[in-house]
């Protein structure tokens, strides 16, 4: 009997082990992650009433059409502005977060103060793709999985700068207007902290002195890359300066068209303004004869770019093989001299 029962006894041991086997093998499918069938991509804007940044976000809910129609992939874009304001942003990246995006694109107000931003992000293990301002260097080697994606400021400025060069190399009585051998000029800036305003403001003066254009400065002020900004500083200049001013180089197509502005306004004289950025009101003025000429970066490929690398993110696949990235994480937009035609 003794014999009988214990041969019972591990049989039902086997049986009671083979049921806890099952049932947890069961409960190893049930949590074996499900082929994605939709992406949400959580993304902050600095400001909402920037005209290129505006451009991209366009570009950017176009690329995500796209991407679902080529994928089959649902894309969920939560866009946010910030509105200048850097808690404002920290906020809405921890209500992303929150909401389990798959990935970040972060446009920062304070380039500086992205570390909070990837503090939480690392804290969660969500990607981040950075775009237009550009993170410190320090920061972005935090972690492999940061990225940027913007347009070369050098390379911007040095294609605005020849756009001046070469019109006075043609005929440098359109650029000095009362042929005293110097080209007097304005200089209309972007935020003191952002790292584009400070290599344009740079890089394309240099370009004008490397060209050989006799240039001389007559005034420089922040305008923030705001039109209503540079529209009110360039009625200051026309009081104060007149006819003395020849050129006006600007920051952006938006600080530009501010002092076209100002120029209607008052009647001023007829001078040369170039911009950056390519904006749709940008080419209008450069087309129309207001603006001598901007540069553009192609802002398709820009938010081709940032979707493409974060939707790989979001599905943890490799990025597309087109998508050249420098030191593996900045991916450059390229750009041109835009005239009229």
């Amino acid at each position: 009997m003794r014999k009988i029962g214990m041969g019972i006894m591990w049989r039902a041991w086997i049986l009671l082990f083979a049921g806890v086997l099952c049932l947890c093998t069961g409960c190893s499918k049930s949590r074996m992650p499900e082929k994605k069938n939709s992406i949400r991509i959580g993304v902050s804007l600095y400001r909402g009433d920037d005209t290129f940044i505006n451009n991209i976000r366009a570009e950017l809910e176009k690329k995500a059409k796209e991407y679902e129609q080529e994928s089959g992939i649902k894309v969920i874009l939560d866009i946010q502005e910030a509105k200048g304001n850097q808690n404002t942003q920290n906020n809405q990246v921890e209500r992303f977060i929150s909401l389990g995006c798959d990935v970040l694109c972060i446009n920062p107000v304070d380039r500086m103060a992205a570390s909070a931003i990837i503090d939480k992000a690392m804290t969660a293990g969500i990607p981040v793709v950075f775009f237009n301002r550009q993170p410190v260097e320090e920061d972005m080697n935090r972690w492999d999985q940061l990225y940027y994606v913007g347009a070369d400021a050098k390379e911007s400025a040095v294609l605005q700068g020849s756009i001046l060069v070469n019109l006075y190399r043609e005929t440098p009585g359109a650029l000095d207007f009362d042929g005293d051998g110097v080209v007097s000029y304005v200089l209309l800036e972007g935020e003191t902290s952002h790292q584009d305003s400070l290599i344009r403001t740079e890089w394309s003066i240099q370009t004008l002195k490397d060209g050989g254009v006799p240039i001389e400065k007559i005034a420089g002020a922040i305008a923030n890359w705001e039109r209503s900004q540079a529209s009110a500083i360039m009625e200051q200049w026309l009081d104060k300066y007149g006819d003395e001013m020849e050129l006006v180089i600007c920051n952006n197509d938006d600080m530009a068209l501010g002092a076209i502005d100002a120029l209607e306004r008052v009647g001023g004289p007829k001078l040369n303004l170039v911009g950056i950025d390519a904006t749709n009101p940008g080419l209008e003025a450069v087309q129309s004869g207001k603006m001598l000429g901007t540069v553009s970066s192609d802002k398709e490929k820009y938010a081709w770019a940032i979707l493409q690398i974060a939707a790989a993110k979001a599905r943890h696949q490799q990025i597309n093989a087109e998508i050249t990235l420098t030191d593996g994480k900045y991916y450059w937009c390229a750009q041109e001299i835009i005239l009229k035609n």
